[in-house]
């Protein structure tokens, strides 16, 4: 019997907008299988001069791809967040080979946060709470909560809802890199 290809998890990337802060955060353990393959990988990056913030989970390769394609949409479209998004999702979602591409994005900027899906979909939350990849239930979760019970800023909230997500998602550690705009 053939043996299926180990899967690469990789990560936890929470993204939190609070008194016209927004925060965006990933932990940086890479998985392959049962063993963590690495630590301290930076799943954040900014894009268009900094005016972008975005994250990864899935497949580290397939995202990298992602935020080239990405990065090229801003340019296109003077850096409209929500323009490059839609462009990228259609061109996601219809390219034979990105369609392949095994990977989440999220982004924000100053006013507006996305999650990207290689389905086509493009998600603003009500709450200005998003969260995704392995440990990303847990995180939103854990966000939610400490912005209706806590005065902490939106990168202290990112920071800890990460933690909290560690100590439960085994995809997940406390090795956490936080932007914010």
């Amino acid at each position: 019997m053939a043996q299926e290809p180990r899967q690469f998890h990789a990560t936890t990337v929470l993204c939190v907008r609070r008194d016209g802060v927004v925060a965006l955060g990933g932990d940086g353990q890479v998985t392959l299988g049962d063993t963590v393959m690495k630590g301290n990988a930076v799943k954040i990056r900014r894009l268009a001069d900094g005016a972008v913030l975005a994250g990864f989970a899935g497949a580290v390769a397939d995202a990298f791809t992602l935020f080239d394609r990405f990065e090229a949409r801003l340019k296109e479209h003077n850096n409209l967040l929500t323009r490059a998004a839609v462009e990228l999702g259609r061109e996601w979602r219809t390219d034979k080979y990105l369609r392949q591409l095994n990977a989440l994005l999220a982004v924000c900027d100053r006013s507006t946060s996305l999650l990207i899906s290689g389905t086509g979909e493009i998600i603003e939350p009500e709450d200005g709470i998003l969260a995704i990849g392995s440990g990303g239930p847990y995180a939103l979760a854990a966000a939610r909560a400490l912005v209706s019970k806590t005065a902490l800023s939106a990168p202290e909230v990112v920071a800890e809802a990460l933690r909290i997500a560690a100590g439960i998602c085994i995809y997940t550690n406390t090795n956490i890199t936080v932007e914010t705009l």
